[in-house]
């Protein structure tokens, strides 16, 4: 069972998916795709961690997710933007390169018999981004958060802390 969870910044997200896995789960795990840019960013990382009780399993993974989810998991992956970062870094700002392994990298999740839930970012709905680089990321989440809901059983969008039924 795939959830995808999307909205924008602070809409939220991540309780609603934190909220659904303990639901579903006594030890749910929680996957941080975010890598460690600097001193101030796995301070925030920490603190992260820290709200959450000992139910939960903490993995870090910035880019094979298939990896640490087990058969029969209940998994909340937070989230689809920084895990493209990721890819997208790495790839050069390569926009078609990034989609291809980013669509690879979910498509292995659909064949794990597990509860999977995803949290991403609607950020085409905000600001336009001034910079080149900034519109083509913005392009890239657009088509990946498109094929990751094409793929989901159940799609919410968070809107103001209210979970929205997409399907």
């Amino acid at each position: 069972m795939i959830y995808y969870i999307t909205g924008g910044e602070r809409s939220g997200k991540s309780s609603y998916a934190q909220n659904l896995a303990l639901s579903l789960s006594k030890t749910p795990k929680y996957i941080a795709t975010s890598r460690i840019w600097d001193t101030g960013h796995r301070e925030r990382i920490d603190r992260h961690i820290a709200d959450r009780d000992e139910r939960w399993t903490s993995i870090e993974e910035e880019k094979v997710l298939a990896s640490v989810i087990n058969p029969n998991d209940v998994v909340v992956i937070d989230c689809v933007t920084l895990w493209l970062t990721n890819f997208y870094v790495d790839t050069k700002n390569d926009v078609q390169l990034c989609l291809d392994l980013a669509k690879a990298e979910f498509n292995k999740l659909l064949d794990i018999e597990a509860t999977i839930i995803i949290i991403s970012n609607e950020i085409g709905m905000g600001v336009h981004a001034q910079t080149e680089v900034g519109r083509k990321f913005t392009e890239l989440q657009g088509w990946t958060n498109q094929h990751i809901a094409k793929h989901a059983d159940k799609a919410i969008m968070m809107v103001s802390g209210l979970p929205l039924t997409l399907k």
